[in-house]
């Protein structure tokens, strides 16, 4: 349980690892047609950039909701290094800073840091995202479903490299239990 909060707040504090943008690449934006209730739900990771909070995880969800106030509860989840593993998780809130740009949240795991969340890429029916941040030193394949098929997740790599300007290089598949 303790693995996602003590290393998160170092990720906040210092951001992770170099850009991962392709030279030449293009200013990052969100998605146009947005909606934060269809976003809402469980997400499966299935692909990621190197980050030192999940390291040796297994099994990583996300799991969105409306909290009373309004602001989004985000629960991660996953499991140290088996799927037999101790449990790992931790809770943030997350918010939209300008309703004009509503897949441009930002998220706060505690009080006084927070990292910008955009979704940068969005199946229509909200069955996959990819998500990242402007300065492109993350990036996270989400998925409603366990695994995406092999025709699909390639897309979404030839999407990610050539529209997006991300180093697909750099992505690190998450183990997944098959559903």
């Amino acid at each position: 349980m303790a693995k996602f909060t003590p290393l998160l707040a170092l990720f906040l504090l210092f951001g992770c690892r170099s850009s991962g943008a392709l030279p030449g690449a293009t200013p990052l934006r969100s998605v146009d047609d947005f909606e934060l209730e269809r976003y809402l739900g469980l997400w499966y990771e299935i692909a990621k950039y190197p980050v030192s909070f999940e390291d040796g995880l297994v099994g990583v969800t996300a799991e969105y909701s409306l909290r009373e106030d309004g602001d989004v509860r985000v629960q991660n989840g996953g499991f140290e290094g088996s799927f037999d593993g101790e449990a790992s998780e931790a809770t943030a809130k997350a918010w939209v800073p300008d309703s004009e740009r509503p897949a441009e949240l930002k998220v706060q795991f505690f009080w006084p840091f927070s990292a910008k969340y955009w979704v940068v890429a969005l199946d229509p029916e909200y069955q996959w995202a990819i998500v990242g941040e402007p300065a492109r030193k993350y990036l996270w394949i989400l998925s409603r479903t366990p695994q995406l098929d092999e025709e699909t997740y390639d897309a979404l790599l030839v999407r990610i490299r050539e529209e997006l300007g991300y180093d697909t290089e750099r992505l690190e598949l998450m183990p997944q239990q098959a559903e």
